[in-house]
C-alpha cells in the first residue's frame, strides 16, 4: 500500500494529525479572546462594585481616588498571555510569531469593517423607531448609540495593537529566556514570570500611547492608572497559573507523551 494513503485508500487530511488540530485549536482560541477584548475593552466596570466593597480610594503617586476601575477587556487578556505561553511551549518562537502577526491584521480588519457599519446611513425605523424591541431600556438613538460602542478611537487602536505586539514579544523572549536556564523545570516560573512582565509593560504602554500621546492626560496620572491595572493583572497572572498545568496535561493526553516531547524539544530551537 503507498505510504501516502489511509487504509481506506484516501489521502490523509490535514486535519488527520493531531499536531495540526491542535494548532487551529490554540491558534483559533488565542485570535478570537484577543479581538473580543479589543470589542468589549470600551466597557468599564467596578472591581470592588463586583465584590460588594467599598471604593479602596488609592493614592498613587499624587492621583487621588483611584479604585480598582478597569476596562472589561482585562477579563481575558490574561487568557490571551496564557494562551501565548502554551503555544510558545509547543511550537515556539514562530508559532507565536505567526499568531500575533494574524492577530493583529485580523484587529485591525475587524476594525475597518466596524467602521464602514458606523458610517453606512441607518434605516430610520432602526435608528429611531425600533428602539424599544427586545430591550429592557429605552434606546432614543441606536446610530448614536453604536457609534458610542463600537467607534473606539484610533489612538486606543493604535495603543492597544502595539501594546499587544510588544507585549507578546517580550512574553516570548523571557519565557525562552526562563526556559533555557531551567529546562523543563518549573512551568509557573517560566510562565507566570513571562507574563508577569509582559502584562507590566502592556498596561503602561497601551495607556502612553492613547492617552498620553493621543490625549490629555498627564504622565503622572497614566503611570497612577498602569500601577492600577497592574495590580489587577498580577494577580490574575498567579491566580491562573494551575491553568497551565491543566493545559499542559490535557495536550499531552492528547497528543501523546512522545509526540508532546517532540514537540517541546522542536520549540526550544
Amino acid at each position: 500500500m503507498n505510504k501516502t494513503t489511509t487504509k481506506q485508500g484516501s489521502k490523509p487530511h490535514f486535519l488527520d494529525n493531531k499536531v495540526n488540530v491542535l494548532f487551529l485549536i490554540l491558534g483559533g482560541f488565542f485570535v478570537s479572546n484577543a479581538i473580543i477584548a479589543e470589542l468589549i475593552g470600551i466597557k468599564l466596570f467596578s472591581v470592588e462594585g463586583i465584590l460588594g466593597i467599598p471604593s479602596f480610594d488609592w493614592t498613587i503617586l499624587g492621583v487621588e481616588n483611584l479604585g480598582l476601575t478597569m476596562t472589561a477587556g482585562v477579563i481575558i487578556w490574561p487568557i490571551v498571555f496564557i494562551m501565548t505561553d502554551i503555544i510558545n511551549e509547543y511550537f515556539g518562537i514562530r508559532g507565536v510569531r505567526f499568531l500575533s502577526f494574524l492577530t493583529v491584521g485580523l484587529i485591525i480588519y475587524v476594525f475597518i469593517a466596524v467602521f464602514i457599519a458606523i458610517i453606512v446611513v441607518p434605516d430610520p425605523w432602526w435608528q429611531f423607531e425600533s428602539v424599544n424591541l427586545g430591550s429592557r431600556e429605552p434606546v432614543f438613538d441606536m446610530q448614536a448609540a453604536f457609534e458610542r460602542v463600537f467607534g473606539q478611537g484610533l489612538w486606543i487602536i493604535a495603543g492597544s495593537v502595539f501594546a499587544f505586539l510588544v507585549g507578546q514579544f517580550l512574553d516570548v523572549f523571557v519565557f525562552h529566556a526562563i526556559k533555557k536556564r531551567t529546562g523543563e523545570k518549573l512551568v509557573w516560573l517560566r510562565a507566570t514570570g513571562s507574563t508577569i512582565f509582559s502584562q507590566m509593560v502592556d498596561s503602561f504602554l497601551v495607556l502612553t500611547i492613547a492617552f498620553y500621546i493621543g490625549g490629555d492626560w498627564d504622565l503622572v496620572r497614566v503611570l497612577a492608572i498602569g500601577s492600577v491595572n497592574f495590580m489587577y493583572k498580577f494577580i490574575m497572572a498567579i491566580v491562573l497559573t494551575p491553568f497551565i498545568y491543566l493545559g499542559h496535561y490535557m495536550i499531552d493526553r492528547f497528543l501523546g507523551e512522545e509526540v508532546s516531547q517532540k514537540l517541546k524539544r522542536q520549540a526550544a530551537l
